[in-house]
């Protein structure tokens, strides 16, 4: 084999794991629930840790933290760290929003991210005087129609399976500071076997535009509709599996 092959295969190689490794987190990250104690918008905050397998080998773990900082005001913070060969991927995202009344109202988000490769960071605020304002620090700006962060729109997804929704829909501003929409569909319910145990599920399917990548995400009634299994799919091959490994309310 010539020197000038086995460096192709090796960079070849490279790239496919560190696709790998950005499918574990940021699909965690695309999907995950939260708990709500009923269907109103009454958040009961916790904190969740996930094991993420690649080709069945533990390769890091994810946690999403929900918190209440004031009366209306929340903190919700994901955090991921995984590795594969001698490549590593380090993340965080932090929300900061209101509940008032029904409305789930963002403020602050935040994003990182360090690891093989360029770090990458976001920040993007939204101003709620006027018509309201969506400001990223890339220079994108948005006149606020109602979007969510990157995160808190999924605090939603909770209520609506609980209420018994099958089919949703979710505007929102992505840790690259563009404005993207997804949907949710409810696809089936199934018994999971888990690091944290066995748990009914309610499995859904994302829906974006891109046709090359299916994300399908389980949600426990148990633990108030909390995401515990996420499992990608990129050309019909398993990109990543990230399953719940432990749960507690704070």
């Amino acid at each position: 084999m010539s020197k000038s092959f086995q460096k192709q295969v090796m960079r070849t190689s490279n790239a496919r794991a560190k696709s790998v490794l950005a499918t574990l987190v940021i699909s965690l990250s695309a999907v995950s629930a939260n708990a709500f104690a009923d269907t109103s918008l009454s958040i009961e905050p916790y904190k969740a840790t996930y094991t993420a397998y690649k080709w069945g080998d533990d390769v890091g773990q994810a946690s999403i933290e929900l918190s209440q900082l004031g009366e209306e005001k929340y903190s919700l913070i994901y955090t991921s760290k995984v590795s594969k060969f001698f490549l590593s991927d380090k993340r965080s995202e932090h929300s900061i929003f209101l509940i008032q009344g029904d409305n789930i109202v963002p403020s602050e988000y935040y994003y990182s991210r360090s690891g093989t490769g360029p770090d990458k960071s976001l920040e993007v605020s939204f101003s709620h005087q006027g018509n309201g304002k969506i400001t990223v620090d890339n220079g994108n700006a948005f006149e606020w129609d109602g979007e969510f962060d990157n995160q808190i729109y999924r605090l939603d997804i909770a209520k609506q399976l609980a209420k018994g929704e099958t089919s949703l829909t979710y505007d929102f501003i992505n840790y690259r500071g563009q404005r993207r929409q997804y949907g949710v569909e409810v696809v089936d319910n199934e018994t999971l076997k888990l690091p944290y145990g066995d748990l009914k599920t309610v499995k859904v399917k994302l829906i974006r535009d891109s046709k090359k990548r299916e994300t399908f995400a389980w949600f426990a009634p148990s633990l108030d509709y909390a995401l515990v299994r996420l499992q990608q799919f990129k050309e019909g091959e398993e990109q990543g599996d990230i399953k719940l490994k432990a749960f507690e309310t704070l």
